[in-house]
């Protein structure tokens, strides 16, 4: 399964590839196709090898979700504490932010320039 599924494989096979409507190997052409196969007890060693390694990138993609909703998580709980002003210890002498943020608008308009009104003349 794993050697049919493997790119020198399918190199082997599109060289022997008709093509209709769709790609086939005519009977005739399947003789042609040559499979390498080691002793039975190395088949039985590699496969066993490639389960554990498949099992293995399993759970790691498993674990690598569920490490994803914990930051998602953490990060809507560091923004919701950042918010209520919980993430430094606050120091009690600071102005609110609704009058920093009066007393940074003022600023801005202050530093303005007024628009000039033309008047219209009437003729």
């Amino acid at each position: 399964m794993y050697y049919i599924s493997a790119w020198q494989y399918y190199v082997q096979y599109s060289q022997i590839m008709s093509q209709t409507t769709r790609n086939f190997v005519p009977i005739t052409a399947q003789y042609e196709l040559f499979v390498v196969l080691p002793p039975l007890a190395e088949q039985k060693e590699i496969a066993l090898r490639v389960e554990r390694q498949v099992k293995l990138i399993n759970a790691l993609q498993i674990r690598v979700l569920s490490d994803l909703s914990t930051i998602t998580t953490l990060d809507q709980s560091i923004l919701a504490k950042a918010f209520r002003g919980e993430l430094v210890p606050q120091d009690p002498n600071d102005e609110p932010a609704s009058v920093l943020l009066e007393r940074i608008r003022a600023e801005k308009a202050a530093q303005q320039p007024q628009k000039k009104r033309r008047r219209r003349s009437r003729g």
